[in-house]
Formats: C-alpha cells, structure tokens, sequence
C-alpha cells in the first residue's frame, strides 16, 4: 500500500515510517524541516530514511503550494507533522499555522485523495491539561498554546470523518521517549547532561510530576496497528502510552544508575503549562487494536543511551 506521513524527519514519525517500510508499504514522507531544533538532526534521519527507499519531501503544510509534487494515490495518512512542544519562545501563531492551518491544508488534499482507506491524526495526552488520567470521554482542559491547538486539530479531522467527507481517527500518545527523542525533551537533554558533565536543567517541582513515559516502539506498534481497522477507528480518539507510571525523579535515577554516574541538577523556575500527572487509559485501545505496550522505562532508557552513546541497538 501507499501511505505518506507527515513529519517525517521528526521523531516518532522516522520510527513509524521506517516500520510501515520494513512491512512491504511504499511510504512517502513530508518535513518542513524547522528550526525549531538543530536542523541537521533532522536532515540526518531523512538520510537514514532516504537510504532505506523512503521517499521525503521537503515541504511545509502550512503553505497553498506544498502538494505540487505529490501524488493522490495514498491508501492511509499519517499526520505527525506539527509545532511541538510549550516553548515560551514559539509565538501562538506558530502553534496556529503549524497545527491548525497545516491540518486543514492536509485534509482538504486527504479529501481529494480517492484510495484513502484513513487519514491518521497524531494527537497528544496534552489536551487533556494538568491531569491526564482518563478515558478519551474525558473534557479536555488544556492549558498551553501546543494542547489548545492539537485538540482543534483533532476537531477539525474528526469534523471531516463526521460530514463523511473521510474516514479519520485521531491518537493522543503519551510521553513518548526512545532513540531519537528530540534534544529538548527530558531523556536526551538527561543522558547528554550526564555522559557530558552538563548541567541538567530541572524545573521547580518536576521531579515529582508523574508521567505514562512510553517506550517509541510501543508507539509505533499501536499507530500502525490502525492498518485494516479502518470501520473501527473511524471517527475514534483513542489513547496510546502505557498504564504504568513513574515520576520524573525516578526517571533520572533510572538514567543515572544505567550509565553509572550521578546528575548536575540546576533547578530553574516551573514552567507554565506543564502536566503534573498523565496516566494513560489504553482500555479503548486495548480492545480495538489489541494494543498491548511491554517495554519497561529501564529497557527503554537502556535502548535510548545505547543510540545516544552511537552503539548498536
């Protein structure tokens, strides 16, 4: 089958990409490549993927002319592409035309696409606000610009599947870490603090925050696990982390006891829009998609330094 995914340079969307590859799919992907964080990152993995026969465009969703080397044959999308994170330096702007605009932009191509079994939508646990610890009924109370802005993103592809113009479903994924993280997420900016005698910044209070820390593996088995289920997931939100729980403290002694060594903590101020609990409920995803998460934040973390430190995983 043919399938394109956004955001595919980027983190998560790399592994899936390279998974939906290694499962005989033809796969495109799209990345605008941001500045957000060091581009070369970026430019590396679409390397890797590129080697692999993986097909990436560079193009940004957020502008009219990004279709215009694209084919419309596509049998599933998977939209990953958006402006992460609760940085105070990324304007609400950049949140609207990364997350919102882009998605319709997406969309609106998705709905002239005549192959298209599902269009995808990657959502986080963030729209559910400071405690995300219930089911998809939950009201969500975001309270950031990124959570605020995904949750309408979500709306919008699900408004799609309800006027029946596509089928669509949206993941909330829950506290994703593994090789590739992004190197201002909490693991990698951990691990490079440790293995290279760095401070490591700690926001006031977060080391109690707990988390659903979910290994990217397991991710990506629920995300492709949409794959033939597209009558079941039509219209649906559905959680994808683990149910097990683990605060930031005991994240960053896990870290420090597998690479032997202790961490320079710098506590800086809070930062505002921060979750202080997720707990994923994966019932719903347990029964439709089977979905079955193993990977322990020990073996996680294990595989996430392993890439870090250039070794084979």
């Amino acid at each position: 089958m043919k399938i394109l995914i956004t955001g595919a340079a980027g983190f998560i969307g790399s592994h899936t990409a390279e998974a939906l590859h290694a499962a005989g799919h033809e796969v495109t992907g799209i990345d605008n490549f941001s500045a957000y964080y060091d581009i070369s990152i970026k430019k590396d993995t679409a390397a890797i993927l590129k080697a692999k026969g993986i097909n990436i465009i560079e193009a940004d969703l957020s502008e009219n002319n990004w279709q215009q080397n694209l084919s419309s044959d596509f049998d599933y999308i998977f939209h990953f592409a958006a402006q992460p994170g609760i940085s105070s330096d990324v304007s609400f702007n950049d949140y609207l035309k990364n997350n919102f605009i882009a998605t319709q932009n997406l969309l609106q191509f998705a709905e002239k696409t005549p192959a298209l079994n599902l269009f995808i939508n990657i959502s986080t646990s963030s729209v559910y606000g400071k405690d995300a610890t219930g089911g998809e009924e939950t009201v969500p109370q975001p309270v950031s610009y990124y959570g605020v802005t995904k949750l309408a993103a979500e709306q919008l592809a699900l408004t799609y599947a309800r006027m029946g113009k596509l089928k669509a479903c949206s993941l909330r994924l829950f506290s994703v870490y593994g090789p590739r993280e992004r190197p201002d997420k909490l693991y990698t900016k951990l691990i490079d603090a440790i293995v290279n005698n760095r401070e490591f910044p700690l926001f006031t209070g977060s080391e109690k925050h707990v988390r659903s820390f979910t290994y990217v593996g397991d991710i990506v088995s629920g995300i492709i696990s949409v794959i033939g289920k597209e009558d079941t997931c039509n219209g649906q939100i559905i959680n994808l982390g683990t149910a097990q729980e683990h605060n930031t403290q005991y994240g960053i002694e896990t870290a420090e006891a597998l690479l032997g060594k202790k961490a320079s903590l710098k506590i800086t101020a809070a930062r505002s829009g921060d979750q202080l609990r997720t707990k994923a409920n994966i019932d719903k995803a347990r029964q439709l998609l089977n979905y079955d998460p193993s990977t322990t934040l020990k073996d996680g973390l294990a595989a996430q330094i392993k890439w870090f430190l250039k070794e084979d995983i």
